[in-house]
């Protein structure tokens, strides 16, 4: 029994399902990144990503096309992201609050626009987003079947990745992108505003959350949104900045934890385990890694405290 669970745990199947899952969280937790860096904690990635999902149904159901859909996705990310900062770079509103509001505010448009164009059941069976399927990895045993058969957006994700870290830490950019959370008055006797830096990072955030739930609805579930679909992946991929320190490849190695995690919740089921107590694990270890994150930081200040003394 426990070599079964093992073989089962440990397939190609179950890390195959570790991308998927990870990829929306990984994608907003690249935006939160951005944002991070620039002295903003926004705590409203999950009303963005909720909003990704159902305009990308809603696109894919409008142009009968899922790129249709994946064009409204960006148009509303952008839209999301400047309205994010418009609050809170523009009229330097706290952005705990706007964040949380944000979330409410998405949970109830996409709940009262599901039901008045989809119905209560929902929208199912839209046009989706086609799999990818890399002919050369066909060849190799087991990583082929991990890595073949995902949207595009479970590798356009490892090329943002990449882009964001030199970005981030290879570029003037992202110099100032770093400089605008941590040294904003130092930036700006330079001659360059922060306020810009800040609002770059927010659009950005905006559009790569909301590409998070297009993935969601057009990716991982063929077409479909049902209500409050994106169910805490938001805070799950704050957590995972938290955790990486904001670093894009940190964030998303994170992610894929929690997308392991989540896989192996749906492998425990085939053997009878209560779906309810699975469905749990990813959020527990989230709490783990954030109690991890509080407790390296406070050791480091005792650190810090007694080599003053």
């Amino acid at each position: 029994m426990l070599e079964s669970i093992l073989k089962s745990i440990f397939s190609a199947g179950t890390f195959q399902q570790m991308l998927r899952s990870a990829t929306p969280v990984a994608l907003a937790a690249l935006g939160g990144s951005l944002t991070e860096h620039a002295g903003i904690m926004n705590i409203g990635m999950d009303g963005m990503i909720l909003m990704g999902a159902f305009f990308g149904v809603f696109g894919s159901y409008l142009f009968t096309s899922a790129w249709g859909g994946v064009g409204l996705v960006l148009l509303m990310g952008l839209l999301i992201g400047l309205f994010f900062a418009l609050f809170v770079v523009k009229f330097r509103s706290d952005e705990f609050i706007i964040g949380c509001a944000l979330n409410t505010f998405a949970l109830g448009l996409t709940t009262y626009l599901s039901r008045s164009v989809f119905g209560t059941s929902g929208a199912k069976g839209f046009p989706s987003l086609p799999t990818v399927d890399l002919p050369l990895l066909d060849k190799i045993p087991f990583l082929g079947a991990v890595l073949n058969g995902h949207s595009l957006f479970v590798y356009l994700t490892w090329l943002f990745v990449l882009v964001l870290w030199v970005f981030i830490y290879k570029t003037p950019y992202g110099f100032w992108l770093r400089a605008s959370g941590e040294k904003p008055e130092t930036l700006r006797t330079a001659g360059i505003e922060p306020e810009k830096m800040k609002w770059l990072a927010s659009i950005l955030c905006g559009v790569l959350c909301a590409l998070a739930g297009a993935h969601l609805s057009l990716g991982y579930l063929n077409g479909t949104f049902a209500e409050n679909m994106s169910n805490s992946r938001g805070y799950i991929a704050f957590a995972c900045v938290i955790f990486g320190a904001a670093n894009p490849a940190k964030a998303y190695l994170a992610a894929l934890m929690f997308g392991f995690f989540d896989a192996l919740g749906y492998r425990l089921q085939d053997y009878h385990m209560n779906a309810n107590l699975t469905s749990m694990i990813p959020y527990v270890i989230t709490v783990v890694m954030m109690v991890y994150v509080v407790v390296r930081s406070q050791q480091k200040k005792t650190r810090a405290a007694s080599q003053t003394l």
